[in-house]
């Protein structure tokens, strides 16, 4: 079944301090274009989607962004004990030079000592960005699964459409070959009047002449192979839209072939008629071929 290019996918997503938002889109393209948008301190995480979107997604301008958050934390106090030795071997050698020169000090306490600059610090949690990395690339498949969910309930409603036009295009090239048989009469009698009008204008006539004139006059209003074609390409199509996997590059290439037909049909077709059938068919492939640009 076939998908669609165009498609769009979002998810939220925590581990410990961190926070984040995936959001993936995509929008028609005649390749693949892959534009990814993370952040660039977490380490392997941008290769590993790249190859995650590369097996998922086969075509289409695809936009891949994710916002990483980390919530500030207070970290747990601690003493620093380098510095806290200092302060109390400062504060002997003070006590001792003031007790030398009879100089009398207020006794410190604990939390005098605790206040000072250095003491106590505060410890901050340290980063695993390899776990981060590890985790984004294992919850990515679900954002993935979302996004080409949406592509394939995009593709059903386009396949109806698609195969609407194929069926439309189906009925007028059956009318087509019913008017082209109906003209058949009509043909060989305008044929025979100016082929009367040739004899009597001239003296000698060359018959060998005259049959390769109507062998070639009827090759040019023909429209067999045209209409065989055409029912040619309906089926390819149609085999197609319930074909596995991408398809659209392939439809692409049917939309050239079903338009060329359509043209030289128009050309050949000296009726009324005949003409009015095939721009209907050249207004359906139209239709179509603008279809087949969404399909992936």
């Amino acid at each position: 079944m076939i998908r669609s290019m165009t498609g769009f996918a979002t998810l939220n997503g925590a581990a410990g301090a961190h926070s984040w938002t995936w959001e993936l889109r995509s929008v028609n393209g005649k390749g693949l274009d892959l534009r990814i948008r993370v952040p660039d301190w977490i380490p392997g995480l941008e290769t590993g989607l790249r190859k995650a979107l590369g097996a998922g997604v086969a075509r289409g301008n695809v936009t891949l962004g994710l916002r990483v958050t980390r919530e500030e934390t207070q970290g747990t106090l601690a003493v620093n004990e380098g510095q806290l030795d200092a302060i109390l071997s400062a504060m002997a050698r003070i006590e001792n030079a003031a007790m030398t020169a009879g100089v009398s000090l207020a006794p410190s306490t604990a939390s005098d000592i605790v206040a000072m600059r250095g003491v106590l610090e505060q410890s901050q949690g340290s980063d695993d960005n390899d776990a981060l990395a590890a985790t984004l690339l294992e919850e990515f498949p679900r954002v993935l699964t979302d996004f080409n969910t949406m592509r394939a309930a995009e593709g059903a409603a386009l396949h109806a459409v698609v195969a609407d036009q194929l069926d439309q295009i189906a009925s007028l090239t059956k009318e087509a070959a019913e008017l082209a048989r109906a003209r058949e009469a009509q043909t060989a009698e305008t044929l025979r009047r100016n082929l009367a009008r040739i004899v009597e204008a001239v003296e000698t006539v060359d018959e060998a002449r005259v049959e390769q004139e109507l062998a070639l006059l009827a090759v040019k209003s023909d429209i067999t192979e045209e209409i065989d074609r055409l029912h040619a390409h309906v089926d390819a199509a149609r085999a197609l839209l319930n074909a596995d996997g991408p398809v659209g590059r392939k439809l692409d290439f049917l939309m050239q072939e079903f338009n060329r037909e359509a043209n030289t049909l128009c050309s050949k077709s000296q009726n009324a008629a005949l003409t009015r059938v095939g721009l209907s068919l050249k207004a359906v492939i139209d239709q179509l071929r603008e279809q087949i640009q969404n399909v992936e």
